[in-house]
């Protein structure tokens, strides 16, 4: 079972369910789940091999989608599946495959379809860290940022280094061999027929025009809202207007 965060308590409308990003976890998710979870049980989960979860030798979509799957069904009920970046092709999967789990669901900033921009580097940035001279996470970043290309990245990665035990809470050496099913998509037949918000940041291309066609194969009933002044990070870039816009389309 993956690792819980919950916040908030059951009331008449369905709980949400928030699933993070690649290298991210569900602490990264603390503010915005604590603010949605005013009205309603808020639960964001650590995705497998990442956080406090278990670590596995696999890490396609199907697998994690079946963990989503997993947590639902020990919580009870249909519930809101909000999912970022790789986890936002998660909750797809699970919409699709398991339909009478998800009531509404928001993808931020990511389509059904195959990227080609690999994220290895940055798994052999971290494991290029000398964890063993590192008391603080100040130590890790400072190495870390010779190696990382994106300096606003490397305090997003430090999140995930535990210093005290000197390890990544990260299955860097299942990320990197799986990096090929995560930068893609299964190919699935049917479709979700639910309410689907596609989120985006203004600034990312992440989610493009030429998408739209296999989005709306997939999700008939897809809508689309950008995110001005974002990039991909969006709900990090802009917390206030991200939160707005997704408290918005879950009670509309």
């Amino acid at each position: 079972m993956l690792n819980m965060i919950g916040h908030g308590t059951a009331s008449d409308k369905p709980g949400v369910l928030i699933a993070h990003g690649l290298y991210g976890s569900a602490r990264n998710w603390g503010v915005i789940a604590r603010r949605l979870s005013d009205s309603r049980r808020v639960i964001a989960v650590d995705m497998r091999n990442h956080g406090a979860s278990p670590w596995f030798d696999s890490h396609g979509y199907e697998d994690m989608a079946g963990d989503l799957a997993e947590v639902i069904e020990s919580l009870g009920g249909t519930w809101d599946v909000l999912g970022h970046s790789m986890g936002g092709k998660a909750a797809m999967v699970l919409a699709l495959t398991r339909p009478e789990l998800v009531n509404r669901l928001i993808v931020a900033d990511i389509a059904p379809v195959p990227y080609g921009h690999s994220q290895v580097r940055y798994v052999e940035a971290m494991k290029s860290v000398d964890l063993s001279v590192v008391e603080r996470r100040a130590d890790a970043g400072a190495q870390l940022r010779d190696k990382v290309d994106a300096p606003d990245l490397v305090p997003f990665f430090l999140q995930a280094l535990d210093v005290s035990g000197r390890r990544w809470r990260l299955n860097l050496d299942t990320l990197a061999r799986e990096m090929p099913k995560i930068l893609s998509f299964p190919d699935l037949s049917g479709s979700y027929g639910g309410r689907v918000l596609f989120l985006s940041g203004a600034g990312s291309d992440y989610v493009a025009p030429e998408h739209r066609d296999r989005i709306k194969a997939l999700f008939p009933a897809a809508r689309f809202a950008k995110i001005p002044g974002a990039g991909h990070w969006l709900h990090a870039e802009k917390p206030r207007e991200f939160e707005a816009a997704v408290r918005a389309w879950l009670d509309g």
